[in-house]
């Protein structure tokens, strides 16, 4: 068995891993590489093996940095099942055709600002997503399926985002089968809306990420206490507004569900909220329709929207109209809207309206990867560009780590330690580089597990590979 690392290796985006046995070729995730320079033209790159070749795909989870680049897939090839929860498969509905709008949208931008027809084709088309989502499967969590000769899976609750899953792949290879387990991105335990992640107790080769790997996140009733001092401030204090940049999957609902429980516990006065992307409004009803999947607390909180006085004031805009109307506020709203990272959609429009005013706040509820406009404005930048102008950066910007989807260092070991015995093999992806050396040194000195850090492009192959003997290489391997 050989399994390549195509993505999330030493970073955070583009998750794609490549499994070949006797019987199979399969992918654990496609994803789309976010942030920096670099990102178009590598996200434009072949694929370093022939799609057509590929049996099925294994998806942990909605992000587009998970499975941006599903669509891309099928249009050089790829016939088989793209095989995720239901939750999972009713938000790519969404996600996949959005994507496909923002590349033939950003490609017809290209076009005309270059005033030329040479300009890069779009990733993928509308009609691609579509082709796409017709191949996805819906599977439960917790059942045991065969999505292929002599690979046996199942999907175990992640608790990161509405349908994330901790994928268990069991393959069968002369006789022998070898348990692997992909982490995916993991849930921070203890977290109101959804479950806590499913401990796995064994594995041959484990695949863990490291997003947090080298942080500890702050208490959370820290966090909430840092949350309202903002709001209160901003709004109140100041007379400005809170810009938020959040995913339209996850964050997006779970700040929602913050700002109306803090609202009814009287912590916060009355605010006025506006969730400002199309998106964000379709996997909110989505969420809603997956109950099942929530913790109990946030089951009791899951009529918010139909029940009860207090509740802050919150509008789902849809129209472009609408969205630039929003601009025309100058005090007292909190603005939800995408990308998270910033580096797309709408959020662009209301950073460029509100950073110059010193009496205006931006909460970063998440993870900003290196290169992107959320990373640059957490960093500390003076200026920064957004649809070619020059932006002073007046406003508060507050990074707020404590309402992250992702478990930090301590929540990371803690899942690691449910494991009854080591793996045999365990390698740290989806990470920065500091961060997955961090977790990676920690598992080994506290757990004494054989670890390995690859390198993008590497390829292991199983088991001909001694454990703990990290073989590292330049560029694919064979």
């Amino acid at each position: 068995m050989k399994l390549s690392f195509l993505g999330a290796a030493r970073e955070v985006t583009g998750s794609c891993f490549l499994v070949e046995a006797a019987n199979a070729r399969f992918l654990v995730d496609c994803g789309m590489v976010q942030g920096g320079r670099t990102a178009a033209t590598r996200n434009h790159e072949p694929f370093r093996f022939d799609p057509a070749t590929i049996d099925f795909v294994l998806l942990t989870h909605a992000h587009i940095d998970h499975s941006g680049l599903l669509p891309k897939l099928t249009r050089a090839g790829f016939k088989g099942p793209v095989h995720a929860t239901a939750a999972t498969a009713d938000l790519l509905g969404v996600m996949l055709p959005d994507s496909a709008h923002i590349q033939e949208s950003d490609a017809k931008r290209d076009a005309r600002r270059l005033r030329q027809k040479n300009v890069q084709s779009p990733l993928y088309t509308l009609r691609d997503a579509h082709e796409c989502l017709k191949q996805v499967r819906s599977v439960e969590y917790d059942r045991e399926f065969t999505p292929g000769v002599g690979v046996h899976a199942r999907f175990r609750d992640a608790g990161h985002i509405l349908g994330s899953a901790i994928i268990e792949v069991w393959v069968t290879e002369d006789g022998r089968a070898t348990k692997l387990v992909f982490s995916g991105d993991l849930g921070q335990p203890g977290r109101p809306i959804l479950r806590d992640p499913t401990p796995i107790e064994e594995a041959d080769i484990l695949v863990i990420e490291s997003t947090y790997g080298n942080r500890q996140h702050k208490d959370f009733s820290a966090t909430e206490n840092e949350m309202i001092d903002i709001v209160e401030k901003t709004l109140y204090g100041r007379g400005g507004n809170v810009i938020v940049p959040a995913f339209a999957v996850g964050r997006t609902q779970e700040v929602i569900y913050h700002l109306h429980r803090l609202t009814c516990e009287g912590r916060l006065r009355r605010p006025m909220v506006f969730v400002d992307s199309p998106m964000a409004t379709e996997a909110t009803r989505i969420t809603r329709e997956h109950l099942e999947l929530f913790d109990e607390q946030a089951k009791q909180l899951a009529g918010w929207h139909a029940r009860g006085e207090n509740l802050p004031y919150l509008q789902f805009t849809a129209s472009a109209e609408e969205s630039m109307a929003l601009n025309r506020i100058r005090s007292g709203a909190i603005i939800v809207s995408a990308s998270g990272m910033c580096d797309a959609g709408r959020i662009r429009h209301h950073l460029r309206h509100n950073l110059p005013r010193r009496e205006c706040s931006v909460l970063f509820p998440g993870f900003q990867a290196q290169g992107t406009l959320g990373r640059r404005l957490v960093e500390g930048a003076e200026r920064v560009r957004i649809f070619g102008e020059d932006i002073p950066v007046r406003a508060a910007i507050h990074s707020v780590d404590g309402l992250s989807a992702h478990a930090d260092q301590t929540a990371l070991l803690d899942w690691a330690r449910g494991f009854g015995r080591a793996p045999a093999q365990t390698f740290v992806i989806h990470g920065e580089p500091l961060a997955a050396q961090a977790l990676g040194e920690l598992l080994q000195q506290r757990l004494g597990w054989p670890v390995t850090v690859p390198e993008h492009g590497q390829v292991v192959r199983w088991p001909d590979m001694p454990a703990g003997v990290d073989r590292a290489a330049n560029g694919a391997s064979s």
